[in-house]
């Protein structure tokens, strides 16, 4: 599977954002998408992930009720729906698809080339 995220950029805190990342080849009716992202000098971090064929969703805390992950399995695509960002939101965030659903890195396999989103203060 090859990913391609797109939809970053400059918002200001309180503001919106949505990523998308499209996938090409097949993906496995149990496969899971997932979001992450990297601030500057940090590691990676998981973001939010969903089922590719259940709408059976996960978010680190930091996000909850901010933050929505969906999908259009129609155009093979996965979203992520950014309201009410924050300065602390400011990373590259990256797609990737994997067959296990958990929040380490290690578990995704392809992932996409990455999307910088800052949020100024």
């Amino acid at each position: 599977v090859q990913l391609q995220a797109s939809g970053g950029g400059l918002v200001q805190a309180g503001g919106s954002l949505r990523l998308s990342c499209a996938a090409s080849g097949r993906i496995f009716s149990s496969g899971v998408l997932a979001w992450f992202r990297q601030a500057p000098g940090k590691e990676r971090v998981f973001v939010a992930r969903i089922r590719w064929s259940r709408d059976t969703t996960y978010y680190t805390d930091s996000v909850k009720g901010r933050f929505t992950i969906s999908r259009d399995n129609a155009k093979n695509t996965v979203y992520l729906q950014m309201d009410v960002l924050k300065p602390e939101d400011t990373a590259v965030y990256y797609c990737a698809a994997g067959s296990q659903y958990d929040s380490s890195p290690l578990s995704y396999k392809s992932w996409g080339q990455g999307t910088q989103v800052t949020v100024s203060s």
